[in-house]
């Protein structure tokens, strides 16, 4: 019975339909079920799930952040442009690129947080900003040939590997910045963005920086968008255009998977799910013959439909009542390592399992 409820809740529904569309797929197109082929489909999702990844923890506070595609789409220039055919300019550029990425969600984060612009307004200003400094290096067209050395990171892999023929190095890193997430969930930081998204003026009195909080989302969101743009690279090629949309498609990856916008509450896990179900979705309607032109279509009515079965989940379970979260005795054995309040810490940690 609990299995049960947890499927059809807003964190586990993303799962049932991962499979059901996973099963049509492979209906449609047996080669799919094909190990190689599904090693190749991973690869093509990585990017869209690491950005998945990087809004979650800006949803979860409560925030949006708007910039994440026109960041990468910079940063893909950034790589075409720098690093060239000289190998040996690989490892500076690549830390350029965390750097500029940094300084990015910072911006947000402080003019956000500091300044109390809406993160609405200012993604938005940033991602124009971003793209009109793309447009004015490269006059809109292709440029750049970063070395293959550079490309690898996004297009190889392990070859020859028994049964699954090819283990791209994109699913090494996707599983790594997933783990990363989680880990980052677990900790203090992730606890308190949850509690900052629920209410950030009870995190402050508790004696928490909400400001210095919910900023480091912004940097997490913006890394995020670096590390996809580097696997982007590797397969995209280097064009204004690659990256376009990436931050709408990130936003209905995290509410699909039951990510509740304006913060409080969500699962790191079923965000990333939310992005493979997401791109199993556009598949399926490409294998069926539905016009590619209906796809913003499609993000519409799933970022509607999610948020409404959400609100009404949540809705239920608030009838329903509290429900005690077994681990609560671990936490409030362990404390909290920043000085919160033991009340919030026990909401934090209850919220953070994304019930």
């Amino acid at each position: 019975m609990n299995a049960l409820r947890t499927l059809v809740s807003p964190r586990g529904a993303v799962f049932l339909l991962l499979v059901i569309l996973l099963v049509a797929v492979t209906i449609l197109n047996p080669s799919f079920a094909e190990p190689g082929q599904f090693m190749r489909f991973i690869q093509r999702v990585a990017p869209i799930a690491i950005v998945a990844i990087g809004q979650y923890f800006v949803i979860i506070a409560g925030e949006f952040d708007l910039s994440q595609g026109s960041l990468i789409t910079a940063q893909v220039i950034i790589a075409g442009n720098l690093v060239g055919q000289d190998d040996s300019r690989t490892i500076p550029v690549l830390l350029l690129m965390v750097v500029f990425g940094a300084i990015v969600g910072l911006v947000n984060g402080v003019i956000t947080t500091v300044l109390k612009v809406p993160s609405f307004i200012v993604t938005l200003g940033m991602m124009l900003a971003l793209l009109g400094g793309v447009m004015w290096w490269t006059g809109g067209a292709a440029t750049g040939n970063p070395a293959d050395s550079f490309r690898e990171i996004g297009r190889g892999g392990i070859r020859d590997v028994p049964l699954l023929e090819f283990i791209p190095w994109a699913v090494f890193i996707l599983i790594g910045w997933l783990a990363l997430g989680i880990w980052i969930t677990k900790r203090p930081l992730g606890k308190l963005l949850i509690a900052v998204g629920d209410n950030a003026t009870a995190v402050d009195f508790a004696g928490a920086r909400s400001a210095w909080v919910t900023t480091r989302a912004f940097m997490i969101s913006s890394l995020s968008a670096t590390l996809s743009a580097v696997l982007l690279v590797g397969y995209a090629g280097v064009h204004p255009s690659v990256g376009r949309g990436y931050e709408f498609v990130a936003i209905t990856a995290v509410v699909l998977g039951g990510v509740v916008l304006g913060g409080g509450r969500g699962w790191i896990v079923a965000a990333a799910a939310g992005a493979f179900a997401l791109e199993a979705l556009f598949m399926l309607l490409n294998i069926a013959g539905v016009p590619s032109t209906l796809r913003d279509a499609v993000q519409g009515v799933i970022i509607i439909a999610a948020v409404a079965y959400s609100a009404v989940a949540f809705r239920a379970r608030r009838r329903r009542g509290p429900q005690t979260s077994p681990d609560l005795s671990a936490s409030e054995t362990a404390g909290p390592a920043e000085p919160v309040s033991t009340a919030t810490t026990r909401t934090i940690h209850t919220e953070t399992r994304g019930d």
